[in-house]
């Protein structure tokens, strides 16, 4: 059991029962004596994805969520149900358009490097690659004497 000062973005932890993935930390130190530093964390709910904003002292425990990360691969979209590859055993796991919110933009046939987080065998959420190529389909004409070094 990691404790706050420890937690770090993209760890899941469960609170109140259901698991939480870490999406930001923030340390505050009080001016008072004596007092500890304080960690305002921001969660989202894997299930529901509603944001938790908490705040723990340093040393308080909290419990890891028992779940797996496992490599996929974006393979297909029917309907509003987007389809993602195991890479290791080739099984198939779906999600929703909702559950992957802003995350839509970014995917791409046979897009890989993508990492599932499970809990029993169930897809909950996905993380994207630190970088994807994306190509560009349509732009706004250039207007002429629109440089940065452009005189007016």
């Amino acid at each position: 059991m990691p404790k706050a000062c420890d937690l770090k973005r993209g760890m899941v932890v469960d609170i109140n029962g259901l698991p939480h993935v870490v999406k930001q930390v923030e340390s505050k130190s009080p001016s008072s004596r004596g007092a500890s530093t304080l960690y305002k964390i921001r969660f989202n709910n894997l299930q529901t994805g509603q944001k938790l904003d908490e705040s723990y002292k340093g040393d308080d425990m909290l419990k890891l969520a028992d779940c797996l990360r496992t490599q996929v691969q974006y393979s297909y979209k029917e309907g509003s149900i987007y389809t993602f590859m195991n890479m290791e055993d080739y099984s198939q796991y779906s999600l929703n358009e909702d559950d992957l919110g802003s995350q839509l933009g970014y995917l791409s046939d046979g897009l890989e490097g993508i990492t599932a987080l499970l809990v029993d065998g169930n897809i909950l959420a996905i993380e994207l690659p630190q970088s994807v190529n994306l190509e560009i389909v349509e732009t706004a004409p250039a207007i002429k004497g629109a440089t940065a070094s452009g005189r007016t």
